[in-house]
C-alpha cells in the first residue's frame, strides 16, 4: 500500500504506437507512387501534371479556407495531398486544368472543409468531386485516352488514340443471359487481358495498372494502414455476381477503376466502417451496386456511385455492427 501514491491514473487508451494521422497519409502516398509511375509510362508526363495541379489546388484550397475560417492550419497533415492524388487518378488524362481545380474545389471546400475538416465529412471528397465532374462536364470526362494496343507499357511515349474504355465496349456488347461468360462472351475488340492487368487501356489515368494498385495495396495491408475485409470483399462480389449476371468476371475486374476504389477509397477511415464486419458489409454493398450499375444503369462504370451511396450508409453500418464493451450494456 506504501506504492499506492505511486501509482499514475489516466484515462484509455494506455497502449500508443508511433501512428499518426501524418504518418498513416505518407504510408497511402507511398503506395500510390507504383500507380502514379505507372500511369506516366501509359499516358505520357501531362499525368504528373495534372496530379500536380489537383494536389497544388487542393492543399491551396485548404489553406485559404482554414485561413479565412481562422481555422487550425492542417495542409501539414498531408490529408489534401491525397484527396488531390486520388481525384487525379479519377480524371482522363485529356482534362482541361482548369476543370481540375474545380473538382479540388469541390473536394476541399464543399465536402472536406464545410463539415468541419478532416473526420467529419460524411462521403469521400475525392470520389464526390468526380461524380460532379462527371455531371458537369461530361463530354471532357468521357474523352478516353486509348494506347496502343500493341505497345509496350515500358515504351515512353505510348502513340494512343481517343476511344472507348473496356467497360464501355462491354456495355455496349452486353449479354446478360447466366453464365454466359463461360462462352467467351463479350471480349471481341477488347485489349488482352494482361494488357489490361498492366494497364495498357483506356481510362482514368491512375485507375488503369491493375498491378501497380495491387502492389500498393500489398504495401498498405503490410503496414496495417488498412486491412483486406473490404477490397477483397468488394472485389470477390464483382467477380461473382458479374459471371452469374452473365458477363466475364475477369474483364469486370480489371476493365474500370475497381482496384482504385476498393484499395484506395473503401478503405478511408472518415467515410467507411470501423469494425472488420462492418467493412465486409461495406465491400459486399458496393459490389453488388457496383455490378447493377455497370450491367443494368445508364453509365457503364459504377465504382464512384457504388462508394458514395455506401459512404452514406456507413453510419448506420457502424452502429449495426459496434461491438459491446466487456461488461457494458447495450443501448
Amino acid at each position: 500500500m506504501q506504492y499506492m501514491d505511486k501509482l499514475t491514473v489516466s484515462v484509455s487508451p494506455h497502449i500508443h504506437d508511433n501512428s499518426s494521422t501524418r504518418r498513416i497519409m505518407i504510408d497511402v502516398l507511398i503506395a500510390l507512387v507504383p500507380a502514379l509511375v505507372a500511369s506516366i509510362l501509359i499516358f505520357g508526363w501531362r499525368v504528373a501534371l495534372v496530379v500536380a495541379v489537383c494536389v497544388s489546388s487542393c492543399v491551396l484550397f485548404e489553406w485559404l479556407f482554414e485561413k479565412i475560417t481562422k481555422r487550425p492550419n492542417t495542409i501539414g497533415d498531408y490529408s489534401a495531398c491525397i484527396t488531390g492524388t486520388l481525384l487525379a487518378f479519377n480524371l482522363p488524362v485529356t482534362i482541361p486544368l482548369w476543370q481540375a481545380v474545380f473538382g479540388s474545389a469541390i473536394a476541399i471546400i464543399l465536402v472536406k472543409q464545410l463539415f468541419g475538416g478532416l473526420g467529419k465529412n460524411f462521403a469521400n471528397p475525392a470520389i464526390t468531386a468526380r461524380i460532379v465532374m462527371f455531371l458537369a462536364f461530361a463530354t471532357t470526362m468521357t474523352n478516353w485516352y486509348s494506347p496502343n494496343e500493341g505497345t509496350s507499357l515500358w515504351v515512353y511515349p505510348i502513340d494512343g488514340v481517343a476511344g472507348a474504355t473496356p467497360l464501355a465496349l462491354m456495355y455496349r456488347t452486353a449479354d446478360t443471359a447466366p453464365f454466359a461468360f463461360l462462352r467467351s462472351a463479350n471480349v471481341e475488340g477488347l485489349p488482352s487481358i494482361w494488357n489490361m492487368f498492366i494497364g495498357v487501356r483506356g481510362g482514368s489515368l491512375g485507375e488503369t495498372s491493375n498491378l501497380a494498385l495491387l502492389v500498393g495495396g500489398i504495401y498498405l495491408i503490410i503496414r496495417r494502414v488498412i486491412t483486406w475485409h473490404a477490397p477483397l470483399t468488394f472485389i470477390a462480389v464483382v467477380f461473382v455476381l458479374s459471371a452469374l449476371l452473365g458477363q466475364n468476371p475477369i474483364y469486370h475486374l480489371f476493365a474500370g477503376g475497381l482496384f482504385l476504389g476498393a484499395i484506395f477509397m473503401a478503405t478511408d477511415y472518415v467515410t467507411t466502417p470501423q469494425t472488420n464486419l462492418g467493412r465486409v458489409y461495406f465491400g459486399i454493398g458496393a459490389g453488388l451496386l457496383t455490378v447493377i450499375i455497370r450491367v443494368y444503369g445508364s453509365y457503364p462504370e459504377g465504382v464512384s456511385f457504388a462508394i458514395l451511396f455506401m459512404n452514406i450508409l456507413t453510419p448506420y453500418i457502424n452502429k449495426f455492427t459496434e461491438t459491446k464493451p466487456l461488461g457494458g450494456m447495450k443501448v
